[in-house]
């Protein structure tokens, strides 16, 4: 559920970045950035509930969590997230 979690609020940040903004800035669209950023700041939310349930049911470790929450504020930084549950899980 956390691998999830990090790809879609890696897309919704990127979405909001690559999309959203400039069609405010650019196109005149501010209803672009009203739309997205919302959903985008609450699929942050759930994935830093789920990073904290996480992290307290010893799921993942401290570290971890915290390498998790900061690449989340950095544009594929949820990507980074992704590959790198993907790697722990594997072992």
């Amino acid at each position: 559920m956390l691998r999830r979690l990090c790809l879609l609020e890696a897309f919704t940040l990127l979405a909001l970045v690559l999309v959203a903004v400039p069609l405010k800035h650019l196109a005149g669209l501010p209803i672009a950035v009203s739309v997205m950023g919302p959903v985008h700041g609450m699929a942050f939310l759930v994935f830093c509930w789920q990073l904290a349930q996480a992290a307290t049911e010893r799921a993942v470790d401290g570290a971890t969590a915290w390498r998790l929450l900061i690449a989340a504020v950095i544009p594929l930084g949820g990507l980074y997230s992704w590959f790198a549950l993907g790697r722990e899980a594997a072992r």
